[in-house]
């Protein structure tokens, strides 16, 4: 079975990225991928992920994610408060969270972007080698909306 995260508030702007796309530039393709590159890495390198794996990039007000079975979460990037199921939870540190419950990351206290890394990361099909939304050019998975379900994947595997 794989693991889903369903999104119960997507924020303001909530978007997939990873390390970006790169070598289509030729092409008119932009690399896109995280906007804090180095925030992503950390957080992902903190719940056992490879360098580059997708994970959610939150503008401003953050999101709430709800998993159908235990996961290890990370929110790192622009510091927030960080509740699961109502219940404050550290910031910049990995948090287990059990299947049915609700991890809300919130408005960003300061700085912009904060990232949710999830261990595993976020298994949605690549596209020309990466898994990040790109605005612009309408390539990759559109903008978190309420309801959606983001499939989990297995670490060895995340990266495109």
């Amino acid at each position: 079975m794989t693991t889903k995260l369903q999104v119960t508030r997507p924020g303001a702007l909530t978007t997939i990225q990873d390390a970006g796309r790169t070598g289509h530039a030729h092409l008119g393709v932009p690399r896109s991928g995280a906007l804090d590159a180095p925030a992503m890495d950390l957080a992902n390198r903190l719940v056992g992920n490879p360098q580059g794996t997708a994970v959610l990039e939150t503008t401003l007000t953050g999101c709430a994610l709800r998993p159908d079975t235990d996961v290890t979460l990370i929110v790192g990037g622009a510091p927030c408060p960080v509740t699961v199921d109502g219940r404050p939870a550290p910031w910049g540190t990995p948090v287990h969270v059990r299947a049915g419950a609700t991890l809300d990351a919130g408005p960003a206290t300061s700085g912009i972007r904060s990232y949710v890394a999830v261990a595993g990361g976020l298994a949605v099909p690549p596209v020309l080698g990466s898994r990040s939304t790109d605005l612009l050019s309408g390539l990759g998975p559109a903008p978190l909306a309420q309801g959606d379900l983001i499939p989990v994947g297995r670490a060895a595997e995340a990266p495109a």
